[in-house]
């Protein structure tokens, strides 16, 4: 018989038997396997057992539903595989002499969560790889370089220009003293 067993902090070792055609995941007590975390949807997804096959299925999740770090609405899953949901990760077991008891888990918050937490997106591997983010700027070919600022160079070259002009119009004044001073 397969079955779904935590591999996050605080939960490692829980786990839950897939006895019948449909188990329901989710943060809230009306699902078949509850998993009282903030980052996991109230009714998260399905486990469906189909023939040999079990499938995930994505109830229009807040966090996503995963399968080995992938994104995914519908997917077989095979054993050894991991399953994230939130920040929630189980790796499904194929069978295996298991007592067929649930473990309950420690440090599970007794508080009733009402609402989902959203994550926030990191840089993704993929990203990290190609060295550079979408509408970003590309720091894997030249590093960090001074932004070129046309409109300085150019207040630049007046302030020039002009304190030039301001010293030839110094020196012909303090020529034209001098000369009548003579």
């Amino acid at each position: 018989m397969s079955k779904l067993v935590l591999l996050s902090e605080g939960m490692t070792g829980r786990s839950h038997e897939l006895k019948v055609e449909k188990t329901t995941i989710g943060r809230l007590e009306d699902n078949t396997f509850q998993i009282a975390e903030p980052s996991v949807s109230s009714h998260h997804c399905e486990i469906l057992l189909r023939g040999a096959d079990v499938v995930v299925k994505d109830l229009g999740s807040t966090n996503g539903t995963f399968v080995n770090g992938e994104k995914i609405s519908e997917q077989v899953v095979k054993p050894g595989q991991i399953v994230r949901l939130g920040q929630i990760e189980m790796r499904l077991e194929g069978e295996s002499g298991s007592s067929g008891t649930t473990a309950t888990g420690s440090g599970t918050s007794k508080k009733p969560l009402t609402q989902t937490m959203v994550m926030q997106r990191g840089v993704a591997l993929t990203e990290l790889e190609k060295g550079s983010r979408a509408g970003g700027f590309d720091t894997a070919s030249k590093g960090f370089s001074r932004k070129d600022n046309k409109l300085n160079k150019v207040f630049w070259i007046a302030a020039g220009v002009f304190g030039l002009v301001l010293l030839v119009v110094l020196f012909y004044l303090l020529m034209t003293v001098r000369s009548g001073a003579s």
